[in-house]
Parts: C-alpha cells; sequence; structure tokens
C-alpha cells in the first residue's frame, strides 16, 4: 500500500500594514528587506500621513515592481492623524480581509527586516488556537542611522499577561503581527489617544484572554535615530532610567488612560481581567490601604525589579 501524503500545514498569507510620514530617507531600504523575505506570500498596503518629500513617489516605485495588486495604497482617513491612528486605520482596513490562517504585521518605514521575520512570526503565530487573539513580537537589533549594530534589546521574562501589560508594553510594533481573532479585536475596539498602536493591541488581546508570543531571536534591525516616532532602550538600566525621567505624573496619566479604555469596553474583556481592571481603578481612586491590596494582584508588576520598586512607588504616590 502506497504511504500517504504528509500532511501540511494551511499556506498563511501576510499583510503588511506600513505607515508613513516623511520617510524617504530609509524607506528603500525597508522596502527592500520586506521584498527579501523568506516567506513569500505577502501583500503591503501602505498609507501616508501627508509626506512632502518623496516618500509616496517612492511607494509607487515599488508597487510596480511587484505583481499587480501586492501593494495598495490605503487613502483614508483623510488628513495628518499620526503615526499610531495610521496604524490603527490600516488594520481596520485590513482586518475583514484576513483568511482564517492569515496574519497582519505592522512595518515602520525606517527599519530594516531580517530575511527570517516574516516566516518566524507565521510559525509561531501558527501554533497558537485559532480562535483566541495572539499577538507575536520579537527582539531587534537595534542599529544606528547607517544600520551599524548597538546592542540587542533585552529579552522579555514572565509575566507578560494582563495586568502586568498595564505597566509598560512589551510588543515593540517593530515586530508584531497579529493572528485574525487579534486583529479582528483590536480593529473593533476603540484605543484612548496617546496610546501608541502597538501598546494597545497587546494590553487588549492579553486582557481578552489571548496570549503574547516573544521569540527570543532578532528579527529587525532597529534604526534609532533622532526622527524615531518611538525610540528603544539598549539596556535594562536605560529603560529603567528613561522610566525615571518622564516621571510617575506621564505615567500614571497613560495608565488610568488605558484603564479608561479597557473600562468603557468592558465587553471585550474576560471576567478575571475585568475583576483586576475594578480593583486597579478603585485602587488608584482610593486608599493607600487600596494600592497596597491592588499591588498583590498577580502579574501587575513590570519586568525587572529595578523597574518593579520604580512602578510600586509610582503607584502608592500618584
Amino acid at each position: 500500500m502506497p504511504c500517504a501524503p504528509a500532511s501540511q500545514a494551511p499556506a498563511t498569507g501576510v499583510v503588511i500594514l506600513l505607515a508613513c510620514y516623511q520617510g524617504g530617507r530609509y524607506l528603500r531600504e525597508q522596502l527592500a528587506s520586506i521584498a527579501g523575505q523568506e516567506h513569500r506570500d505577502w501583500r503591503l498596503v501602505w498609507r501616508d500621513d501627508g509626506s512632502d518629500d518623496d516618500t509616496v513617489a517612492i511607494l509607487h516605485d515599488f508597487a510596480a515592481a511587484q505583481p499587480p495588486g501586492r501593494v495598495t495604497c490605503f487613502a483614508g482617513p483623510a488628513g495628518r492623524i499620526g503615526s499610531a491612528a495610521s496604524f490603527l486605520a490600516l488594520l481596520r482596513h485590513a482586518a475583514p480581509t484576513l483568511g482564517a490562517h492569515d496574519i497582519a504585521a505592522f512595518a515602520d518605514q525606517d527599519d530594516v527586516w531580517l530575511p527570517l521575520k516574516l516566516g518566524r512570526a507565521v510559525a509561531a503565530l501558527r501554533g497558537a488556537a485559532a480562535a483566541a487573539p495572539a499577538i507575536y513580537t520579537a527582539r531587534q537589533v537595534l542599529v544606528d542611522a547607517r544600520l551599524d549594530p548597538l546592542a540587542i534589546s533585552p529579552a522579555l521574562v514572565p509575566p507578560t499577561g494582563f495586568p502586568a501589560s498595564l505597566t509598560q508594553n512589551l510588543a515593540t510594533g517593530n515586530t508584531v503581527a497579529l493572528n485574525p481573532a487579534a486583529a479582528r479585536l483590536v480593529a473593533g475596539s476603540a484605543a484612548p489617544p496617546g496610546c501608541q498602536h502597538d501598546w494597545w493591541a497587546y494590553l487588549l488581546v492579553t486582557a481578552a484572554g489571548g496570549t503574547l508570543i516573544a521569540d527570543d531571536e532578532p528579527v529587525v534591525l532597529y534604526r534609532q535615530h533622532s526622527a524615531n516616532a518611538v525610540g528603544a532602550a539598549r539596556s535594562l538600566l536605560q529603560r529603567a532610567a528613561a522610566a525615571v525621567w518622564r516621571g510617575p505624573g506621564v505615567f500614571l496619566g497613560l495608565v488610568r488612560q488605558n484603564l479608561a479604555a479597557l473600562d468603557a469596553q468592558r465587553h471585550l474583556l474576560t471576567p478575571q481581567a475585568c475583576r483586576d481592571l475594578d480593583a486597579i481603578i478603585a485602587a488608584l481612586q482610593g486608599s493607600p490601604r487600596q494600592r497596597l491590596r491592588a499591588l498583590r494582584l498577580p502579574g501587575l508588576r513590570r519586568q525587572t525589579w529595578a523597574e518593579q520598586v520604580l512602578f510600586r512607588l509610582w503607584f502608592m504616590l500618584g
């Protein structure tokens, strides 16, 4: 009897979401790295936020060099809306087009993707339960404007779910990919003003009972330069120093804003996340004893001991 053919995993298409603004200086290198991905089943949807350099011309030239329909422009919404809103608009546009085994991946205009990037995201998300939201992130090689290496971003350690996702963002946008359940979840939500798209995606996915899949392999050359919308800390010490510099007011303002946005969309959250949410909101409005009690919630912590000490201090005082 002949052997039965080996079963094959369903084909996975990737929709790459590229938000641009004044990106002409580095954009060609990013597009070349997308074209050079080992995972070949991808299409690119881009939106420009009102550039007056050669960003749009570069994208049209790139589209002309690709098969018809592989690279498309999303024109709406009109006007300058900023990076985070542009990414979320692209996601809302793309989410309904995702097949059952497709994924959506964010792309920054000034980075360079290593050839294995999409393939690793596809493999990681293929292992997640299809019905549950899942978000993939990975480490990055931090480089300067000329792509000379500076450092490798810190590895992530547990906890990486909710409510830890309230304390800091661990999903770096230039590595983030979402399975269809996560893409639809985030696309159907209302992000708070000022929250970055990657943090909101991580926060909402974990509060909805989904998972963060953290890849220890660097997949992106993350360019650090003066025009970064958001830069990266090169070490745990530098990350802690940046938190001290921002101060408790800015940090707790973001926390309260994110809490309010989640509270307004409780139907998207798990019952346990709703209970944690209630405890944290009540603590920030209540007495020092209530705050101490909230700090005992499992998972309400940052990545390192030093960051956690600072977080607890700010939580008690803010």
